[in-house]
């Protein structure tokens, strides 16, 4: 099996044409590239999804030119190499090759793909504290050993996400654990009505743990999931989300980004997000320390 998929990256390195230079796919996502393998998602929820992902940013894909030759359906090398990742067996550079091929042969749509909304306001410009982080991060590229410039580099570029969520972001407290948001149509939010028809609905959030002891913020299947979409009437289950494990612990004093993604039924427990232009929607959160509702305000 080793020697095939060799052989498959290999194919993958030479009918793509593109680099390595930048790859980057949230873990959440194995989880659906599983289930497209296995035939539990089909092939153009899969694609679809992808494909907004990739034009959201959340996946994070190389430079891929079109080529004039088209696709009529998803080779079989693709799904395989798709359910191998899930498995851990191949690289996100191996996977997202993959994706270049499709975007290559015309079954993923990724045009004029705008530049990723920048967390920025006039206040920043004279912003004392995000000045003084910027400038040490600026030292730890003066570091020459790698491993010894990453762990410099790691925790200020978290502090200055974090600081950039505190100025400019809504706030919602719940209990020990402070949730940012940017709004909608800011980058990693979005909302739109994909090609076959389906509205994908995404969800970026930082939350940040005030308190002096560890919580964990909890989310570990659609149906048991302190996370969700309200119209009303109706809960809505997610599609995609990065809890690891189930589960977010955030340590005192610490905070962690992360993403929820409604979308396409994918199953155990999942629902199909609906949209009505009639009906007013939340994010809820309803952890067991406490609860919030976030209004999202989609058009």
């Amino acid at each position: 099996m080793k020697t095939a998929i060799t052989a498959i990256a290999a194919i993958l390195l030479v009918t793509s044409a593109t680099s390595f230079a930048y790859a980057e796919v949230p873990s959440w996502v194995k989880n659906n590239a599983g289930w497209w393998a296995n035939g539990t998602v089909s092939d153009t929820e899969f694609l679809t999804g992808i494909e907004f992902l990739i034009k959201d940013g959340i996946i994070a894909v190389p430079p891929t030119n079109v080529s004039s030759e088209k696709s009529d359906g998803v080779p079989a090398w693709v799904k395989n190499n798709a359910g191998w990742w899930a498995e851990g067996i191949l690289s996100d550079d191996e996977f997202v090759n993959g994706i270049q091929h499709l975007m290559m042969t015309g079954l993923i749509s990724v045009v004029n793909n705008e530049e990723p909304q920048q967390i920025t306001s006039e206040s920043q410009n004279n912003d004392s504290k995000l000045a003084e982080l910027e400038a040490e991060l600026e030292k730890c590229s003066e570091i020459v050993k790698s491993y010894k410039r990453i762990d410099c580099q790691k925790p200020i570029e978290k502090a200055i996400m974090l600081h950039k969520y505190q100025m400019n972001a809504e706030k919602f407290i719940v209990g020990p654990i402070t949730y940012y948001w940017f709004g909608i149509n800011s980058e990693g939010n979005g909302f739109e009505i994909s090609p076959t028809g389906q509205p994908i609905l995404s969800i970026r959030m930082l939350a940040e743990n005030t308190s002096s002891e560890i919580v964990a913020l909890n989310c570990t299947s659609p149906q048991i999931c302190a996370y969700d979409v309200w119209d009303g009437s109706k809960a809505f289950k997610y599609s995609g989300m990065d809890f690891t494990s189930g589960q977010i612990a955030l340590n005192p004093n610490d905070s962690r980004e992360f993403n929820i993604l409604f979308g396409p039924n994918i199953g155990y427990g999942g629902t199909e997000f609906e949209y009505d232009s009639s009906k007013n929607y939340e994010f809820r959160i309803n952890e067991n320390f406490g609860s919030a509702t976030v209004q999202l305000n989609l058009e």
